[in-house]
């Protein structure tokens, strides 16, 4: 069983899959490859002087790898609450099994809703419904959360990804009973 199933492999997802891994959570991402920001080319990502949306993507996934995220390139079908966390249908690659998911589905919020996750009217342009999250990406259904633009915040990717981070924060220290902070210090020189 996974600590954090994560659906979605944007900036939100890949995010918060960065966090979970790096924090030592078994994580798993599941990626269908249809998000917005594939068609992207972004000019206003902080540290970033310009990078298409698939090399923006590509760079994310392999962050969280590094850290022992798994990630599938799959479609979640559907998602069951079980009485240990949650249950995972996938197109291709089966079920698995995971303590807590994060939606980070973009504009897509139908298998957050199938599983009975609250929505509400979104704000951004083109956007006209997001799952009902709390500041800390808490939905309805406990162990369900949501990051990103199916939260509700802006498209902007830098957006996004701060909120992927902030709710994987969020998940991870309630797996651990204590707030869980990550603070890297840089390395001397050699």
């Amino acid at each position: 069983m996974f600590d954090i199933a994560i659906i979605g492999a944007g900036p939100a997802g890949a995010s918060a899959a960065l966090f979970a891994a790096k924090a030592g959570k078994k994580t798993v991402v599941i990626d269908s490859d249809k998000g917005m920001t594939k068609r992207a080319w972004v000019e206003n990502h902080y540290g970033v002087t310009e990078i298409s949306g698939p090399d923006l993507i590509e760079t994310g996934k392999s962050q969280a790898k590094k850290f022992g995220a798994e990630v599938l390139e799959d479609a979640a079908t559907n998602v069951e609450k079980t009485e240990g966390g949650f249950k995972i249908e996938t197109e291709n690659k089966g079920t698995l099994e995971a303590k807590h998911v994060i939606f980070a589905t973009g504009i897509s919020v139908d298998l957050a809703e199938k599983l009975g996750v609250n929505t509400k009217p979104g704000t951004e342009p083109r956007i006209k419904t997001v799952l009902d999250a709390n500041a800390d990406g808490r939905t309805n259904v406990a162990g369900a959360w949501a990051a990103g633009t199916c939260a509700g915040v802006s498209v902007h990717t830098i957006i996004t990804a701060g909120d992927g981070a902030k709710v994987a924060i969020n998940v991870i220290s309630e797996l651990n009973g204590e707030r869980y902070v990550d603070h890297d210090v840089l390395k001397p020189k050699e």
